[in-house]
């Protein structure tokens, strides 16, 4: 058995978003982890883009939703525009549901934001330890544990922590997922693209006509932060090491632009999708990039591990407090897999219908038949219509009884419910306090009639909160009925009364019922 230098209860590898939002979830439930990240410092690069606004509901509940918003655009950059060059009009435009403007189905609003914004609130969510310049080299499990052998911080550097559950979210190219050899499915490597970041006055073409991203037939460019700098990323040409960038995106900009350019910095990256095979072997988990990636039309892969560590977190913190059986950490593929797949479908067909956009447009000026004036086309209704997918997941497994619906049927609409393996709807208790935020670090009993629900006998963290009667219409209960929500505030179960409640909550879990 290897000697550990230390010992955690989580091991978190990898310090992007996913695993930046686990450490402050985990926190909050009183969870020791400590977090490695193979990065000296934090991501200099915009990366990600979106917040969408069922993320933004989990950094409410984190109380990040505020600090998050603060520095993000405002809402008239929840849009999408179609030009030729930068410096022409719009032929085609889409707003993004959620972000351009609120939706009734939620007390937050999505935002656009970049990646190097969000990551240092994250940070400071929480003063666990982190370990920057620190790589996972090494993997060895045992029946009570992992051991994991970390590189760093500094040259020559070597450790070895046991952690009780270790939580992949190191990318892509995750080396969990390689160590455990985990396959995955989908299409895979989709092509190598390039990330410049410049300086450039281009608020003459954009100012009035904000956009989160401006798609064009010679590469995208989104603006960076409301205070200036832009981005513009495009396939990577294959003379990628000698190419004059400046000139690159100058010729995006249109030729009649007149701007040159000031780069900063170059990225080259490759675009993939797929689904890991599995998320989970024994007592390692993976969420975020290590399970599943994305196209980045869309603004899907972020947010997808963003619900992941959601998922997962709560699990872990009842499986290691002692009111959850292991078995319970069996939900998180059950449940997570099958919306990632989802997530890989909807962002292969946004990719698409983007490129078909593209390749139209780039016909007709071809042959002459391009019409200067913006154009609304079809597709744009379905571009951003993702709450069905984001809000109106359904999960089906262990950790919620009589489920209605599948957790891969979800569309692009959205009509709110409290069945079991629903997100709870999103209904206004008093100013500014919405159903969602009474959920927390605990199961959370709604009922119109809370003197009917004596908490149960166990050890299972619970609070009974009362329901405006109107509202207990509104979610199809009776004057004595109760929804059971889970702490990622889906709907676990619909008691029929005090008995049933207590079998619920060790069905669930995976306990046994206390006499």
């Amino acid at each position: 058995m290897p000697v550990a230098d230390a010992e955690t209860a989580v091991l978190i590898v990898g310090g992007g978003p996913v695993g930046l939002t686990a450490r402050a979830l985990l926190a909050r439930w009183g969870v020791p982890t400590l977090l490695v990240e193979r990065r000296r410092e934090l991501s200099p690069f915009p990366r990600s883009r979106l917040v969408n606004v069922r993320s933004m509901e989990i950094l409410r509940g984190l109380g990040l939703a505020g600090p998050v918003a603060a520095r993000a655009f405002p809402p008239e950059f929840g849009r999408v525009r179609f030009r030729d060059t930068l410096s022409g009009p719009d032929f085609a435009t889409a707003a993004m549901t959620g972000v351009r403007a609120p939706v009734p189905e939620s007390p937050v609003t999505g935002v656009v934001t970049s990646q190097d914004r969000l990551e240092p609130v994250l940070l400071g969510a929480a003063d666990t330890p982190v370990r920057f310049g620190t790589e996972l080299v090494g993997l060895t499990e045992e029946p009570d544990g992992v051991v994991a052998l970390l590189d760093g911080p500094g040259p020559g550097a070597r450790s070895r922590i046991r952690a009780r559950h270790l939580l992949a979210a190191d990318g892509a190219h995750s080396t969990v997922r390689r160590l455990l050899g985990i396959g995955t499915e989908g299409p895979g490597e989709l092509g190598a693209f390039t990330t410049v970041v410049f300086d450039a006055d281009l608020g003459r073409w954009c100012a009035r006509q904000p956009a989160g991203v401006y798609f064009t037939a010679h590469g995208s460019f989104l603006p960076l932060y409301p205070e200036g700098g832009w981005a513009w990323f495009g396939p990577t040409p294959k003379d990628a090491d000698t190419a004059d960038w400046p000139a690159v995106v100058a010729r995006a900009l249109g030729p009649d632009a007149g701007v040159r350019p000031d780069v900063l910095r170059v990225q080259h990256w490759v675009m993939t999708a797929f689904v890991a095979d599995r998320f989970r072997r024994g007592r390692v988990l993976l969420a975020g990039d290590a399970a599943h990636t994305v196209p980045i039309t869309g603004g899907l892969g972020m947010n997808a591990g963003l619900a992941d560590a959601h998922n997962l977190c709560w699990k872990l913190a009842g499986v290691l407090q002692g009111w959850a059986s292991p078995a319970l950490l069996d939900s998180y593929e059950a449940e997570r897999r099958p919306v990632a797949r989802t997530t890989l479908s909807q962002a292969v067909s946004h990719t698409r219908l983007a490129a078909r956009v593209l390749d139209r447009r780039r016909e007709r000026l071809r042959t002459g038949t391009a019409t200067p004036a913006p154009a609304e086309a079809p597709w744009s209704e379905r571009y951003f219509a993702q709450l069905g997918l984001v809000l109106g997941v359904t999960y089906r497994s262990g950790a919620v009884l009589s489920v209605g619906g599948r957790a891969d049927d979800t569309g692009p609409d959205y009509v709110p419910t409290a069945d079991p393996g629903r997100r709870m709807p999103h209904l206004w208790l008093g100013p500014g306090r919405s159903t969602l935020d009474v959920c927390g670090e605990w199961f959370t009993l709604f009922t119109a009639d809370p003197a009917h629900w004596p908490p149960p006998p166990g050890p299972w963290p619970l609070r009974v909160a009362p329901l405006p009667a109107g509202h207990a219409g509104t979610l199809g209960l009776g004057p004595h009925g109760a929804l059971l929500v889970r702490p990622d505030s889906h709907v676990a179960a619909r008691p029929a009364g005090a008995d049933t409640l207590h079998r619920a909550l060790a069905a669930l879990t995976g306990t046994a019922p206390t006499a």
